[in-house]
């Protein structure tokens, strides 16, 4: 560093003068722009969490439009509501972490949410729970320890049970090997396998480029075509009959079954999922060159084939998130499955829900009255506790758990994504409460996470049934939400 300093102060002095006029200009302009910059971030207001609370406020209050593909139009954000789970140490020297702000009373949220709870639109049958995330403590309960049906809040359950058993970077492949008179295209269990245009990490068309180019290289442009479905046992279709809610369950499918372009929602489905996959699969094969003998066939890949293309799921993070945030049924069944094979149990319905139950028991989850019969929650044999779902939420953030997280953030936000997109618009929750829904007939649900007047993480769940009006049930159960994001209830 001394012969730095050396070398500049020589390289000044013999410097031509207008050269040190240029050197002076420059950096004078520098500091004046660093002054100027510096201003104007001061006068555009505080800043928080890399958001300018200004611009945050006006996301809040503007209206929730359009849909949630990352390729379309931008959306205002929400609130940063899982802010307080960081547990790092504030600027004025005291901890900002979910730790810090004072928690409700017992009586405090009672005094809130009793008079709520006992909306008649709620039906004859409802329990709640509340539970401080920072200590795992419950702070309010009615009825929390009741089993009841939960639609599909049990995703939530399907999906914790997945993390843990898979870890959140798992994916799953759909490969084609080599057969005995061919190939074969075997299911790994991927319902975002797609066929259609367009990128996606599973994408049919990426494995017909794959195929047909080690086929090619092979000397091969003429081949029979098998498909292998045997990853998934048991019966394919669920107990609710064909629906447009589900597809029947194949480890081989494309786009969910559906026979339009959408991607979620209800929608007309195949009524045999692996042979149109195959089928498409085989079309494609022959627009590159590659003549496919007949019509394609079921049976199994041989026990040492070797495998010459493949492609794989997005993370599993990333299919619990758009399960949750869209309420998707066929990648929850899917989650339920792949649990089950990760725990020794046929991937069937019967095999998914033991390796399911036996999951959320480890994760030392009360279990009482629990039952899980399917992965989506359309069966109504499905029965969990309210203080199941909030403890489980509250085990999703805890820093020990750091791969059940993607259950939080695939959480909808109120007036902004998924099935919470639509309600909210007049509520003081909106942008602050992020929860998953539930909703069959005469059944209504909902839990989830929420930041309270006083900054501390609450988890909730309220369950109801017997409901007759939907719409109402709806409403009472947001008003509910809406008044622990509100509550500083001391």
């Amino acid at each position: 560093m001394p012969e730095a300093r050396t070398w500049q102060f020589r390289w000044w002095r013999n410097a031509p003068r207008e050269q040190r006029r240029t050197v002076r200009f420059v950096a004078a302009s520098a500091v004046t722009g660093l002054v100027v910059a510096t201003g104007a971030v001061a006068a555009a207001g505080p800043w928080d969490s890399g958001q300018r609370k200004a611009e945050r406020a006006r996301a809040a209050a503007g209206p929730a439009t359009g849909g949630e593909r990352h390729a379309g139009p931008r959306h205002p954000l929400a609130a940063p509501v899982l802010a307080p789970l960081d547990g790092q140490s504030g600027a004025r020297g005291g901890k900002s972490g979910r730790a810090a702000a004072p928690a409700p009373t017992r009586d405090g949220l009672t005094d809130t949410l009793k008079p709520l709870l006992e909306d008649d639109g709620l039906g004859p049958d409802r329990s709640a729970s509340v539970v401080d995330v920072a200590t795992g403590e419950q702070l309010y309960g009615a009825d929390q320890d009741t089993a009841y049906t939960p639609a599909s809040t049990v995703k939530l359950a399907t999906a914790a049970a997945a993390l843990s058993a898979l870890g959140p970077d798992h994916r799953i492949d759909t490969t084609v090997v080599t057969g005995k008179d061919g190939i074969v295209l075997v299911g790994g269990g991927d319902p975002t396998l797609t066929a259609r245009q367009g990128t996606a990490d599973a994408s049919l068309r990426t494995l017909a480029d794959a195929t047909a180019r080690a086929l090619k290289a092979r000397g091969t442009t003429r081949t029979k075509l098998m498909y292998d479905t045997s990853r998934y046992s048991g019966p394919a279709q669920h107990v609710i009959g064909p629906n447009e809610n589900i597809a029947p369950l194949s480890a081989l499918m494309i786009d969910e079954g559906r026979q339009d372009d959408s991607d979620r929602g209800p929608a007309e489905r195949s009524a045999d999922p692996a042979a149109d996959a195959a089928g498409e699969f085989a079309s494609l094969l022959r627009e590159r060159g590659v003549e496919i003998e007949g019509d394609p066939s079921g049976g199994s890949a041989p026990a040492k084939a070797e495998r010459i293309a493949v492609v794989s799921s997005p993370p599993l993070s990333a299919l619990v998130e758009r399960s949750l945030t869209n309420s998707d049924n066929d990648i929850a069944e899917a989650l339920a499955r792949q649990t089950a094979l990760a725990s020794g149990q046929p991937a069937s319905f019967e095999g998914a829900a033991k390796a399911v139950t036996d999951r959320l028991s480890k994760l030392g989850l009360p279990m009482s009255g629990a039952r899980i019969a399917d992965g989506s929650g359309l069966d109504r044999a499905d029965q969990v506790s309210a203080s199941l779902l909030s403890r489980l939420l509250a085990r999703a953030a805890d820093p020990s758990h750091p791969e059940l997280r993607p259950v939080l953030t695939g959480l909808p936000v109120a007036g902004f994504s998924g099935t919470l997109r639509s309600r909210y618009a007049d509520e003081a929750g909106r942008g602050t409460v992020r929860a998953k829904t539930g909703t069959l007939t005469g059944v209504n649900s909902l839990a989830g996470t929420a930041v309270d007047a006083d900054g501390r993480l609450l988890a909730f769940a309220f369950l109801t049934s017997g409901t007759g009006d939907p719409d109402g049930a709806q409403r009472a159960l947001d008003r509910l939400a809406t008044a622990v994001a509100g509550c500083g209830c001391r």
